[in-house]
């Protein structure tokens, strides 16, 4: 028997995001199959990570499905691992690295960006990469990062990171750079996992500021993002071994 995996996402009160999840998941146990992967949420969608590790007993990988090392990450699912042990102390947690960043999430992007009709090679069109934001500084600057090198590597007229909360820039901010930089178009490429208030919230920001503007979908079940979810989860049984071992 497998030790089981626990997905663990952010949660949202719009049931998109959490059907979305549960997409992914699905594509982690076809490329494992026989590997019990389980869904969970820290807040606002069910079944809670407290509800599924109380069904567990033994050995847990949980893999935060997180973008970025923030606050979720840092203090959120340390508290409901703590709070689960305390409940049942022969529960045994590995908690693994966040997914990102990595280069399978921007290949996932940019496929997105790719299927909503983004031609790399298109000099009038500005790409804003929206993400939802941190008071982390290291995970907005990840955010960063990755714009600025798609600025390098593309025939955009420009990519700039834009935030739906706690950071600048905001999305007008972003499409007044990339205007300056002389596109006549934009496209928002997505830095979501999955649909939810920030995502819409980025999406509507761009559309009013233009209504032709691209849009990407979020990551969601993408092959590259469920292999790295594998990743993650064979990783920290390595470590978990190479410790105990």
């Amino acid at each position: 028997m497998s030790i089981p995996l626990v997905a663990v996402a952010h949660g949202s009160r719009d049931p998109r995001s959490a059907a979305q999840i549960a997409e992914l998941v699905d594509v982690v146990r076809a490329l494992r199959p026989g590997l019990d992967a389980r869904v969970s949420f820290l807040d606002l969608s069910a079944p809670s990570l407290g509800d599924v590790l109380g069904g567990l007993n033994g050995p847990v990988v949980v893999v935060p499905l997180l973008l970025g090392r923030a606050y979720h990450a840092k203090v959120d699912v340390p508290a409901l691992i703590h709070e689960a042990h305390q409940r049942n102390p022969r529960l045994s947690v590995t908690v693994s690295d966040v997914l990102g960043p990595d280069p399978r999430l921007e290949s996932a992007a940019l496929r997105r960006l790719t299927s909503a009709g983004v031609d790399f090679g298109d000099p009038s069109l500005g790409v804003i990469l929206g993400g939802a934001g941190s008071s982390d500084a290291r995970a907005n600057a990840s955010v960063n990062t990755i714009a600025r090198r798609w600025c390098r590597q593309t025939g955009w007229a420009g990519a700039v990171a834009a935030f739906a909360a706690a950071v600048k820039p905001d999305v007008p901010q972003a499409v007044a750079q990339l205007r300056a930089r002389g596109a006549t178009r934009i496209a928002v490429a997505s830095w979501f996992l999955a649909p939810g208030l920030l995502p819409d919230r980025v999406y509507a920001a761009a559309r009013e500021l233009d209504p032709s503007a691209i849009i990407a979908d979020p990551l969601g079940a993408d092959p590259d993002v469920a292999e790295l979810i594998l990743q993650r989860y064979d990783e920290s049984l390595r470590e978990d071994w190479a410790r105990t071992g």
